[in-house]
């Protein structure tokens, strides 16, 4: 069996289960206007793409609800569906800009799961490439990330606004 450590998301969790927010990370970044600042890089009709914060991966994002909702069961037609677009839109970007070999996608449902934002459901797109896992993580509790999350909201988001203005396939 492999095993995918991630020691460098220790102080994330960490400090995650120790504050008790008022307000949801996503619920407050929705409301507020600079996206740029809150690597919000598109917005659609019922859901957002974000980065991550504390990436796995470059390009690691998330496509989330602006609907409060703990669980996909919850979300209506509508919202799932935009989810699921919004994912794929991501994923295409990603490929485009960046080539990785693979993708994780994920739905961490309760804190037991790994939700770090439980109350909130969001999807994580994480960009897989071969050899992406190194002694750095193990050894020096380091993550190499090979650019920084706001070159990675430009470039996204300049590919991601790209795609949508392009007519879709049935139309």
């Amino acid at each position: 069996m492999d095993i995918l450590w991630a020691p460098w998301r220790a102080k994330y969790i960490s400090e995650t289960s120790k504050v008790k927010q008022d307000e949801c990370l996503f619920c407050r970044v929705i409301k507020e206007e600079n996206d740029e600042q809150n690597y919000i890089v598109y917005r659609g009709k019922h859901a957002f793409i974000i980065l991550n914060a504390f990436p796995y991966n470059t390009a690691h994002v998330m496509v989330v609800p602006y609907r409060h909702v703990p669980s996909v069961e919850l979300l209506s037609n509508d919202e799932a569906l935009d989810i699921f677009t919004l994912s794929t839109i991501a994923i295409r970007a990603i490929r485009d800009i960046y080539a990785p070999d693979g993708f994780n996608i994920g739905v961490n449902i309760g804190r037991v799961a790994g939700a770090g934002i439980e109350s909130h459901i969001h999807v994580h797109i994480v960009p897989r490439w071969n050899g992406d896992s190194n002694f750095m993580p193990v050894i020096f509790n380091t993550k190499v990330m090979p650019e920084t999350l706001s070159d990675t909201f430009k470039k996204l988001n300049t590919k991601v606004n790209e795609i949508m203005k392009k007519p879709s396939r049935s139309e």
